[in-house]
């Protein structure tokens, strides 16, 4: 397994040179920072900690100050885990560059899905409506809640009930989803449908875990040429 750390930009649209039109999210990933590594020997586990985004000195504490200093870089606002014995192969203080990755690589996305506030429970749950009809009493409301019968826990509202709630602001994973293009010149990726999270909102690319195998890579349309002319 391998990924990197990128911020999502927004969603775009590409077209491949047979006119197919692809949904694609553009994760923008600048080289990332080994800030640490963890062995079997001293951790229990191995992994890689990657940072993310330098901060200002002024804006970081101390222990991030001499966290950063031993990989030699500014201190990061983002740092994240990746076990993986593929990524062992960096020492501290190398870059990881979005080039790990290829077009038609199958990659998990995961980042934390947008905040929407307080929801009730038709929107948060999936919830049914009662009846439209002006002399009902429910409408969008919860409904029944403690119906266990007769028995010891008859009266008691059972654990993971669905109700009214702070929805979203949750770290969910997009599974399956293949690179289209791999930038390395501007540090970026585009994939082929939605990834969690609001615009520049901080997400992480590793590659699948349930993946059946990598797709072949599509021709793009080059645009590039048609300005030139």
């Amino acid at each position: 397994m391998k990924g990197i750390l990128g911020r999502k930009l927004g969603m775009t649209q590409v077209f491949t040179e047979d006119g197919t039109l692809i949904p694609v999210t553009v994760v923008e990933a600048t080289p990332n920072i080994v800030l640490q590594k963890k062995t079997m020997e001293n951790d229990g586990y191995e992994a890689v900690q990657l940072g993310f985004e330098d901060v200002k000195e002024r804006r970081a504490t101390k222990a991030a100050l001499k966290h950063a200093a031993k990989a030699n870089t500014a201190p990061k606002r983002f740092a994240r885990e990746i076990r993986s014995a593929e990524m062992m192969q960096y020492e501290v203080g190398a870059e990881v560059k979005v080039d790990i990755f290829a077009a038609g690589d199958v990659v998990d996305v995961t980042g934390t899905s947008k905040g929407k506030g307080f929801m009730g429970q038709i929107y948060r749950g999936n919830g049914h409506l009662g009846p439209a009809a002006h002399g009902s009493g429910h409408h969008r409301h919860v409904g029944s809640l403690a119906t266990l019968g007769i028995t010891s826990r008859a009266g008691k509202i059972a654990k993971g009930t669905v109700m009214p709630g702070h929805e979203g602001h949750k770290t969910t994973t997009n599974q399956n989803l293949t690179i289209i293009k791999v930038d390395v010149e501007n540090n970026y990726l585009l994939i082929k449908g939605n990834v969690p999270g609001p615009k520049r909102g901080m997400v992480m690319v590793k590659s699948a875990k349930t993946s059946k195998g990598n797709k072949p890579a599509v021709a793009l349309v080059d645009y590039t040429s048609t300005e030139e002319e």
